[in-house]
């Protein structure tokens, strides 16, 4: 069995190798795993040649509809938001609700971090926020640490749900169940979050006690409870798509009032210096055609969710039922062509494009500028979605999760997360890591009689705190702060949030299973 569990854990030992050690781009190393795990397969698993082939397939097929569609559209409508200078005046609102320092991170970092990462993901979240807080006069490493521990919980809803709504259909699993039982057991996180960023930022600025924070504890708690409460009621009955949104802009709005009531006109020493030389006046409708990509998107989505049937119905009945994979146990792959979250987002996009005056000639530049810049990230995604297919089809991942539950036995939800966390280090992806352990998750739960939603979710809850530590998301905040060559000084300020997250999902996943 050990032997098996080490043949199997090859292609995701080659990754932390190439990855983290060779410091190997995802785009080469993720094929070459691919290809050990061919290899294994064909040679030491006894599969079938057309069942791998076929297998793979399969993986290449779910990577590119719907999950790169979804990133692409996503990143698309940034970029265009970008390209028709409206970022700019969303910057402006951001920054004119406070000076506090405090109050400035828990809106860009934590607010407008989880709302990026919920629409976009990979990177947009710490680059985006990190970048902002720069431009106010954050110092970089600062800027840059607390926007990789503000960017954390929402990751497993980031990209329009793609962790959680992967792990579901890798699994086979209802996504609505995955994604509520995401929400309980990121619950304690969501709260704790906010309070990690403010304290990071009152030490980072001369905070001598516990004095120094009370004017802003109740803002950071009511901050941490308006995310979690409209997140887990979206996850619950709308799906697993728009909880990180929804939250995000629950608890920025939240946190803008509560700022505006109680600090207003209250100078402090935590207070920003912020040079402001336009003295244009922003309406409402200004703001509007800012947010418009932003505001049709969420639009869509909840029109054409199950919150709607009348709607859904129809649209999700368009769809095609093809067979890939030609083993044992296999099943139609379901193209869905309408009702899937990246062709809404591209509509949403175009429309708020044009909202913006931006010429249509100008749009599809700026969609195929952004489908040349996510081109190594559809590659890395592919291999790695068409490697956790082959893995599970052969009986690799069910190997692992054979060893794992003989040795880890009843304790094994004690580890659950940090399966998940290695998938995010090794891969800087939650949607990767769900690909790649949500079903040894499932079988793990199978073999132990425990819940497997529970366990698959504990995968998805675990990648979160992986995504402070990965390389890639820590090249990513070093890019945005202009602080390249400094990686190793951020990751020692990073790793003990890490530490924490890690202890912290174990323990829920451990106890929370008793109770589910």
């Amino acid at each position: 069995m050990f032997i098996h569990f080490l043949l199997a854990m090859l292609p995701i030992i080659w990754l932390i190798i190439a990855l983290s050690g060779l410091k190997m781009a995802g785009h080469v190393a993720c094929p070459i795993a691919l290809i050990i795990t061919v290899i294994e397969a064909l040679f030491l698993w006894k599969q079938k040649i057309i069942d791998v082939l076929t297998g793979g397939l399969e993986g290449f097929a779910m990577a590119i509809w719907p999950i790169c569609l979804v990133i692409v559209a996503a990143v698309f409508t940034y970029n265009l938001v970008v390209h028709t200078k409206n970022m700019e005046l969303i910057k402006k609102m951001l920054t004119s609700v406070s000076r506090d320092k405090r109050v400035l991170v828990l809106i860009i970092a934590w607010g407008f971090g989880g709302f990026m990462e919920g629409m976009a993901g990979f990177g947009t979240a710490v680059a985006i926020p990190a970048g902002i807080l720069c431009g106010l006069g954050f110092e970089p490493i600062f800027a840059a640490t607390v926007c990789l521990v503000a960017n954390t919980t929402p990751v497993a809803f980031g990209s329009i749900g793609i962790p959680t709504v992967t792990a579901a259909n890798v699994t086979g699993f209802s996504p609505h169940m995955t994604a509520s039982y995401v929400v309980l057991q990121l619950a304690i996180m969501v709260i704790l979050v906010p309070f990690l960023t403010v304290f990071i930022t009152g030490k980072h600025e001369g905070a001598k006690g516990i004095g120094d924070y009370k004017e802003i504890l109740f803002i950071t708690l009511m901050s941490g409870l308006s995310f979690l409460v409209p997140q887990y009621l979206t996850a619950k009955f709308v799906g697993a798509e728009l909880p990180a949104v929804i939250g995000s802009v629950c608890s920025m709005a939240v946190t803008i009032i509560l700022a505006k009531v109680m600090l207003k006109g209250k100078a402090s020493k935590f207070d920003v210096e912020i040079e402001d030389n336009d003295d244009t006046t922003m309406t409402v409708k200004d703001a509007f055609v800012a947010w418009s990509p932003f505001i049709l998107v969420l639009l869509f989505l909840l029109l054409t969710s199950t919150l709607v049937p009348a709607i859904h119905d129809p649209l999700s009945a368009i769809k095609s039922n093809v067979p890939i994979y030609s083993g044992e146990g296999a099943s139609p792959y379901t193209f869905t062509w309408v009702s899937t979250p990246g062709v809404l987002i591209l509509i949403a996009a175009f429309i708020g494009g044009l909202i913006q005056g931006c010429p249509v000639g100008e749009i599809f530049v700026v969609l195929g500028k952004t489908v040349i810049q996510m081109f190594k990230t559809i590659i890395t995604i592919m291999a790695v979605l068409a490697t956790a297919k082959i893995m599970g089809y052969s009986g690799m991942t069910q190997s692992i999760a054979d060893f794992i539950v003989r040795v880890t036995g009843s304790f094994y939800p004690l580890v659950a997360p940090l399966i998940g966390s290695i998938g995010t280090f090794v891969t800087g992806s939650s949607t990767s890591s769900s690909v790649l352990f949500s079903k040894l998750q499932a079988s793990t739960g199978a073999e132990l009689n425990i819940n497997q939603i529970w366990l698959v979710a504990a995968n998805t809850v675990g990648s979160t705190a992986g995504k402070i530590i990965s390389p890639q998301s820590i090249a990513v905040a070093t890019a945005a702060t202009a602080t390249v060559g400094k990686e190793s000084e951020i990751l020692t300020k990073v790793i003990k949030y890490f530490v924490l997250f890690v202890i912290i999902y174990g323990l829920v996943c451990y106890f929370g299973v008793k109770l589910i």
